[in-house]
Parts: structure tokens; sequence; C-alpha cells
């Protein structure tokens, strides 16, 4: 790195610069990136993951909220004319405006743990639009990811994962390969969305309000977590057992119980 460009890690961005080449090399060697990849970087702060990225893949986006990182990585990826970086937050950009018809994003990042799960879920409401995502998280958030039934991690992250890609852990990334150290481990993960659904909802929202409801109450069974979302129901129609927990019941298992929901439901209840 060219030593006139100094930037101090913030913590309000929530950055820790990776800097173990091993550690690097091996996230690129699982990217597998390829020349004629539509690639985007979330975050790619001081350009380590980016400068081998960026020899496979010389037309990669960087998406980068940190302005003070910019000309940084404009002065070191000079030399490739493909290099684009959007100054936007990744929580509020869209991903499906980088795609025509026919194109599918890869998406890498070093996501920022502070708003790991929000920006999670935000960009799987663009997985129609996705090949691949490969992220570093916070260890804690890559088990609960992957985690499966009966398991404490397993919850509504791991749930609408799982519901909408297939979820691999690959392996773990201690602190002091970072700079700042983060006071926790980290990991990385694949997302391959999936091309069709294992198990379909027939109404998605209804699909993620039952289990965001179910996992508000998880330490309750099923029946009284579920209660106040339907009242009148009779558990006993419903079919799995509701006096389970939540925490027990698989992804298949919420898809046969929202399905079954939905056509007992009124319209008001499901858009809630």
């Amino acid at each position: 790195m060219d030593n006139f460009f100094q930037h101090k890690a913030r913590k309000r961005f929530g950055q820790n610069f990776l800097v173990d080449e091993n550690i690097i090399e091996r996230i690129v060697r699982a990217i597998g990136p390829k020349e004629t990849d539509k690639l985007v970087e979330i975050g790619p702060g001081q350009g380590a993951i980016t400068a081998l990225l960026i020899d496979k893949c010389p037309s990669l986006t960087a998406v980068e909220l940190d302005r003070d990182l910019i000309p940084m990585l404009e002065f070191k990826f000079r030399d490739y004319p493909d290099f684009t970086i959007i100054e936007k937050d990744a929580l509020k950009f869209d991903f499906g405006s980088m795609v025509e018809e026919g194109e599918q994003l890869r998406i890498v990042g070093n996501l920022p743990y502070n708003i790991s799960t929000p920006l999670l879920f935000h960009l799987l409401s663009f997985r129609g639009k996705v090949k691949d995502m490969h992220f570093m998280l916070q260890k804690e958030v890559v088990d609960r990811l992957s985690a499966v039934p009966g398991v404490k991690a397993f919850g509504r992250l791991s749930v609408m994962t799982q519901y909408y890609c297939r979820v691999q852990g690959l392996f773990p990334v201690p602190p002091q390969s970072f700079r700042p150290a983060p006071k926790v481990d980290s990991a990385i993960v694949r997302l391959v969305p999936h091309q069709s659904l294992p198990h379909p909802a027939e109404n998605e929202a209804l699909l993620e309000r039952i289990v965001s409801v179910a996992f508000q109450q998880r330490r309750k069974t099923l029946r009284n977590a579920l209660k106040p979302l339907f009242p009148e129901l009779d558990p006993e129609q419903l079919p799995v057992d509701t006096r389970r927990r939540p925490e027990t019941l698989s992804v298949k298992e919420y898809v046969e119980l929202a399905n079954f929901c939905n056509n007992l439901t009124p319209p008001q209840t499901q858009a809630q």
C-alpha cells in the first residue's frame, strides 16, 4: 500500500481490515473468480482481497460506504480501467440494478459485523439475480446460518437463509488475521441461492412472519408462540405438533405450517 494513504479503521463502520495473506489467498481460491463473472465486492476496505480478485476479474465492482477509502482504492487499482467503485450503503443499495436479463451477480465481502444480519436479509431479496455469495462474518453468525434444527444456534436467520439458499460454512479466520484484531472469531461462508426451491411456500411473506413470530418467543411452545398471530386457530388442525419448541422444526415443516395457514388466514393477517 502506498504510504501517503493513511486510514485508521473506524468503529462506526465496523471496520477490521484483513491482513493475513494466507487467509486472503484461501478466500479467493474458495471464490474462484473468472474473467466473465459479474463480481461485486461489498466493503473492500483497503483492497486486500480486491487485489487478488481483480487479477482474475478486471471488471470488478466495489460497493464502499467510507468515502475516505475511495481515493486509496482508486489509486491502488488505477491500472484497471473496468474497476468501478460505488459509494453507497450496501444496506440501501439496489443490487438488482447491476444486472441485465440473463445475468447473475457473484457477491463477496468482509461484512461489517454490526449490520451483518439485516444486510444478509437485504441481499437475500435479490437472490433471483445472484449466482452465489461468499462472506466473512462473525463465526457465531456463520454457525447460525448453517445450524440444524434442535441446536441453540438454529433460529430465524437459519430458517430463512436455508429456505432460499444452500449454506456451506468453509473455514474459520482467527482474530489475529485482522488489523485491528476483533474480539470475536470469524469464518467464511458460501451461500448459493436455490435455482428451484426444495420446499416452496405459497406465501413467502406469511412464512417469514410465522418464523419471525415463532423465534421471538423461542422458549415457548410453538402453540403459545403463534397464538398472537392465529388466535382462532385450533392447534390440533396444524400439520406439526405445536407442543414442540420453534427451534425443533425443520425448514420443510415451517413451510408446511405456512402453507396450511395460508389457506385459512384472511389477507389482512397475512400482510401483518
